[in-house]
């Protein structure tokens, strides 16, 4: 297999000195900032083009004239229906079947079996312990609202991505058409759903759910089309040998062979479902995440660590419990065994379900417990929070006017100086010396509609938070990769706590930095950083522990010492990890931006937020769109940087280079 051609150096320099001119023209553009004509400096009012105007007549159209409002209020009235059936039984809402609510013993009971025959007593522990907990710390109607949404929405979301990758698996037009949009969707902040959501469907549960299945359908699309084209052909010539039909080899050879890529997406598919979930509250979603809400706009910090606890214990749970069934393999018996014996974990449960509504009927707190009778330890913990605040804000006072006056502030204000010429032109200048002249383009159309938008200082605010945030987070993420990278053992430990981190809803974030800073940018540059810093962790150990052995004991071989092992072998070789945790630091920076407008910034987030408090969906799509394009910006430009540098270090290989 040939090596991919490298450009000719002559080529080479050419790119690099147009690019340096280029980059050299933006310098002097911000240079003489203060003498160029106003349109230099900000687009006039006569090029803003009125994008919300557009997408809003757009949707009346599609809304009034196409009649998608009747289509949109028939799956409205199916989701409704099953969210109906899951409340009745999860915490006794007056719907049909009538027949619930079911006791919480019964289902901690259900967790708890569920727990061990996927993943052994440990699981099993955490199961159950965590639906004990949600019980007698009184928070279980807060609890099963939010999971009769995930209930709902999860086989939705698992079907309409099967039905969809599997379109695109079989058609390539899909593919291509589906490609672009599944980029954009799983770049666009969460807000950006729930307005169009708003518009046709109008807020509370029904909403909440419906923007959750359009929100987790994307990963399962992408899991579908990775596990059908990972099916080997033996498999496949296997099942056509046995005379199978194209339905029976889809789903008894193509879609089993695929489980486990299906079972992962089905496990992101319920992250990005309970996600979502506790966001909705914003559009009247009752449960954890409305609660959470409430709690921490009055500023309740026991109460909201309380919430917080659960929400986290929840996300840990479906995250354990789904990558368990993902990996778990089927399990057969010998011929001859009793009925009994196979299905003996199926009859304990019947009996625990059974003694569970015996206790259910003997005493009420076994079927609910009622928040006269459910512990507390909000006033412990606001009187721990009280004394660790008392102790440490003689620091954070001073850290967070420190920050605010000398970086924050100055940072921002040079983001919000900087003329839209010269960044125009520093973004193609940057795209042309990475990728030549498709690079340089693609920046021009991704920052251009920002710019023509009308919301430039928006988003300039948001650039610079995310800027500040992920260099932050760089800066403590990499030497902590590179701890953790040390020896198999931390490694692993440093990958759990990442994993474990990662389950968590965004909005937990919020919490200790509210309760550190208080209401202000320290607190939204700190949540995003904290969210920003885990994927480096991730990305730095997965990227250095994935180098092969041999290569760093023949640089050992070589003398190479310990500083020059890392800086000369390890880290360039794991360039592309490193480069993909950037990537995602990114992209989790710029979704907690938009979340952490809630506790107070001045960029698209908080603009996101008005208009969805108006149910504006131009606004709101055209706010999202301009995160989005920053995000996808910054994914071209860092993977098209990786991929280059890769490709010289080859050819340089190839041709007796260092």
């Amino acid at each position: 297999m040939m090596a991919e051609t490298l450009p000719a150096p002559s080529v080479r320099l050419d790119q690099k000195r147009i690019a340096q001119a280029v980059l050299l023209a933006a310098l002097v553009l911000v240079v003489f900032r203060n003498g160029l004509p106003d349109a230099l400096v900000r687009l006039p009012d006569a090029l803003i083009l009125p994008f919300a105007d557009w997408i809003n007549a757009a949707f009346g159209f599609a809304r009034d004239d196409l009649g998608l409002m009747a289509v949109t209020r028939a799956f409205s009235d199916l989701v409704e229906f099953c969210l109906d059936v899951t409340a009745n039984l999860l915490y006794g809402k007056s719907r049909w079947p009538r027949i619930g609510p079911i006791p919480w013993v019964v289902i901690a009971a259900t967790a708890t079996v569920a727990g061990y025959a996927l993943g052994g007593w440990r699981l099993a522990a955490l199961a159950g312990g965590t639906f004990v907990w949600i019980a007698v710390m009184g928070q279980w109607k807060w609890a099963m609202e939010t999971l009769s949404v995930i209930v709902v929405a999860v086989p939705f979301s698992v079907a309409l991505g099967l039905a969809m990758g599997t379109l695109a698996w079989r058609y390539k037009t899909a593919e291509r058409i589906l490609n672009p949009v599944l980029n954009i969707a799983q770049s666009l902040p969460h807000f950006a759903y729930m307005i169009p959501v708003v518009v046709f469907i109008g807020v509370g549960p029904k909403a909440g759910a419906i923007v959750t299945i359009i929100f987790s359908v994307p990963p399962m699309i992408r899991m579908t089309l990775l596990g059908l084209r990972a099916v080997p052909p033996e498999i496949i010539e296997s099942g056509k040998m046995s005379g199978t039909t194209r339905w029976q080899l889809m789903t008894r050879v193509r879609l089993p062979a695929a489980r486990t890529e299906l079972l992962i997406g089905v496990n992101q598919v319920i992250m990005q479902s309970l996600a979502m979930v506790v966001l909705a509250s914003f559009i009247g979603m009752p449960g954890l995440g409305q609660k959470l809400l409430q709690l921490l706009q009055a500023l309740k910090i026991g109460l909201s660590v309380e919430i917080g606890i659960t929400i986290v214990l929840l996300a840990i749970v479906l995250d354990r419990m789904s990558k368990a069934w993902a990996v778990k393999q089927p399990v057969h018996h010998e011929e001859g065994v009793t009925w009994l014996y196979r299905h003996r974990l199926l009859a304990i449960w019947v009996g625990l379900v059974a003694l569970g509504f015996l206790l259910a009927t003997v005493h009420p707190y076994f079927a609910e417990v009622g928040r006269k009778e459910a512990l507390s330890l909000a006033s412990p913990l606001d009187a721990m929070v009280g004394a660790f605040i008392g102790a440490v804000s003689p620091v954070t006072d001073w850290l967070r006017w420190f920050l605010i006056t000398w970086v924050l502030i100055p940072v921002r204000d040079a983001f919000l100086w900087l003329p839209v010429s010269a960044v125009l032109l520093l973004l193609a200048g940057v795209g042309y010396r990475i990728g030549g002249l498709r690079s340089a383009l693609i920046c021009i159309a991704f920052i251009l509609p920002i710019a023509l938008s009308g919301w430039w200082d928006r988003a300039m605010i948001t650039a610079y938070t995310v800027v500040v945030a992920v260099t932050l987070a760089l800066a403590i993420g990499i030497p902590l990769g590179l701890l953790g990278a040390a020896n198999g053992t931390r490694a692993s430990r440093f990958l759990l706590v990442c994993d474990t981190l990662q389950t968590f809803p965004s909005f937990i974030y919020l919490i200790p930095v509210v309760m550190l800073f208080g209401v202000n940018d320290v607190a939204v540059i700190a949540a995003v950083m904290v969210f920003a810093t885990v994927p480096i962790i991730r990305y730095t150990i997965e990227g250095l522990r994935s180098i092969p052995p041999e290569i760093v004991e023949s640089a050992q071989m070589s003398g190479a010492s310990p500083s020059q092992l890392m800086w000369h072998v390890k880290l360039p070789l794991a360039v592309p990890t490193l480069v993909v945790g950037a990537n995602q630091s990114i992209m989790f920076a710029l979704f907690m931006v938009i979340i952490a407008a809630f506790i107070g910034t001045q960029d698209l987030g908080q603009e996101m937020q008005r208009a969805l408090s108006s149910t504006d969906v131009g606004k709101g799509l055209v706010l999202g769109f301009a995160v989005a394009f920053i995000g996808l910006m910054a994914d071209h430009l860092l993977l098209k940087w990786a991929r280059g540098r890769n490709t010289i270090r080859s050819g340089d290989a190839g041709f007796g280079g260092h």
